[in-house]
């Protein structure tokens, strides 16, 4: 008689208040999913206090919501929709994914999917008509997640990030909310 384990629970939820097992979570996620090269921005994890400060802000920020994935309880991943700001009322009907990470330990099991997912669906909640987001090209499994749900690359940069001295390309892409399906 086999045994099998059970299938990880997978939760996604926006947070608007981190307690501090959600800090350190996502503090620990953000750390190995940098040091693994999918990063978002930095090549080089930041001292712990400063990644803490990092996030504590983002949940501060009025026109930015923080999506959490958890694995088991656990948050592995994290994604930001960005609106843009008030005064900027002929962009008021896009809004842009950024930050969007899992960490090595939860992959595999369509964290990201589902949390580019939730961050779409509160997009079209608020009248949201375009969503972007950029990506370096060399992080092809983003690439692939993104155009299989419906994002279209508009451009390509060839300077778009420099990693370990060397110019890296980057895509970029939107989705139009008001034509795809939800």
């Amino acid at each position: 008689m086999s045994s099998s384990a059970p299938p990880p629970t997978l939760m996604v939820a926006r947070i608007e208040k981190l307690r501090p097992a959600d800090l350190h979570d996502l503090g620990d996620a953000a750390e190995q999913a940098i040091r693994d090269g999918g990063g978002f921005g930095w090549l080089e994890a930041p001292t712990r206090d400063l990644m803490e400060r990092y996030w504590r802000g983002v949940v501060l920020i009025p026109d930015r919501s923080l999506y959490v994935g958890r694995l088991d309880g656990v948050i592995g991943g994290s994604v930001q929709l960005v609106r843009p700001p008030r005064n900027n009322e002929a962009q008021a009907h896009t809004a842009a994914l950024t930050t969007c990470f899992v960490a090595p330990w939860a992959r595999g099991h369509g964290l990201a999917r589902r949390l580019v997912q939730a961050a779409e669906a509160e997009a079209r909640k608020t009248g949201v008509l375009v969503l972007n987001l950029d990506v370096r090209a060399t992080q092809e499994p983003a690439v692939r997640l993104f155009e299989s749900l419906g994002f279209v690359c508009w451009g390509r940069h060839p300077y778009y990030a420099r990693v370990l001295g060397e110019a890296v390309a980057g895509c970029y892409y939107y989705k139009d909310l008001s034509e795809s399906p939800p």
